[in-house]
């Protein structure tokens, strides 16, 4: 009977032992889930790990390009022209004795041809008026190109060593040839008597040191609709002629009467600048849209 009792209670005992065990692997288990899943509210407030690759390409180019403030920026062409060149209202240019806007007329350059007279009285194509100056001639027409001789002193010689400076008024056509000058009469008969009628000569252009100082004139009819602006009294040949347009210059077309035209008014009225073949500018303010009156600059180019 004894042993009987020994034997039940040992064996409850070894269930009781195999309960205790089995909780306790069972609570181990519950709670390793618990640490390896997070419940579903908990995953919700949570960012993902993984940058996306939309982010990732964005700030590689970020970093990839240097800011402004580490790298030296590089100014454009336009920029560096514009800095580099000052305006001509700040500093006078001055060209090179080479006259790179010269035409046909060059400094420098002797010419061959005759020598005719007319009587003269400094008027003529080049649209001067008649003066007490009788010391003019007339170009031929190849080397009057558009007026561009007007203007011009022109120092021409004989063969027998006689010579005299003249200047351009007027243009010879039609039976002038290449290289020969119409004189005036007076200035003919410095060189040879007038009974030759025609004699072989050589001639430059000139420079003069004698000179008066530049003057403006408006054609007859001028306005702020249209214009023709002369230039009188300049001491070397006068190679444009630009007007004031807004913040820059705008050259005007020289008519073969010896005035530049603004077809459509524009620099009527403003600031004029006036380049020799040289490259020499003279800028001219306060010059009044007044027609057909004789405006005195107070300015000259350089002899040369």
């Amino acid at each position: 009977m004894h042993r009987r009792w020994l034997f039940i209670a040992a064996a409850g005992a070894l269930i009781v032992a195999s309960l205790i065990v089995g909780l306790l692997v069972d609570h181990k288990a519950d709670t390793g889930n618990t640490e390896a899943k997070p419940a579903g509210g908990t995953q919700a407030d949570v960012p993902p790990a993984t940058v996306s690759p939309t982010a990732s390409v964005s700030a590689t180019k970020t970093s990839a390009k240097p800011s402004a403030k580490s790298t030296p920026r590089k100014e454009s062409p336009r920029a560096t022209a514009t800095s580099a060149k000052p305006s001509a209202a700040d500093t006078p240019r001055t060209g090179s004795a080479a006259a790179p806007l010269a035409g046909r007329i060059r400094p420098g350059a002797t010419y061959r041809g005759v020598a005719t007279f007319y009587d003269a009285d400094g008027s003529g194509a080049c649209m001067y008026d008649a003066s007490g100056d009788v010391m003019t001639a007339a170009m031929n027409s190849t080397d009057y190109e558009t007026a561009k001789a007007c203007g011009a002193y022109v120092l021409v010689r004989a063969a027998n060593g006689a010579s005299i400076t003249v200047r351009i008024t007027n243009e010879c056509p039609g039976d002038c040839a290449p290289g020969q000058i119409d004189l005036s009469a007076e200035a003919f008969a410095k060189l040879a008597q007038p009974s030759a009628g025609k004699i072989p000569i050589t001639w430059s252009l000139s420079s003069p040191s004698a000179a008066g100082t530049v003057s403006i004139r408006y054609k007859t009819g001028s306005s702020r609709y249209w214009c023709g602006i002369q230039v009188i009294g300049h001491r070397n040949p006068v190679a444009r002629l630009e007007v004031r347009a807004g913040s820059g210059w705008r050259q005007l077309t020289r008519a073969e009467y010896n005035y530049f035209i603004s077809d459509d008014g524009s620099g009527c009225g403003g600031a004029i600048r006036v380049t020799d073949i040289f490259g020499e500018q003279l800028t001219l303010n306060g010059v009044a849209l007044t027609a057909n009156a004789v405006q005195s600059t107070g300015a000259q180019f350089a002899k040369r």
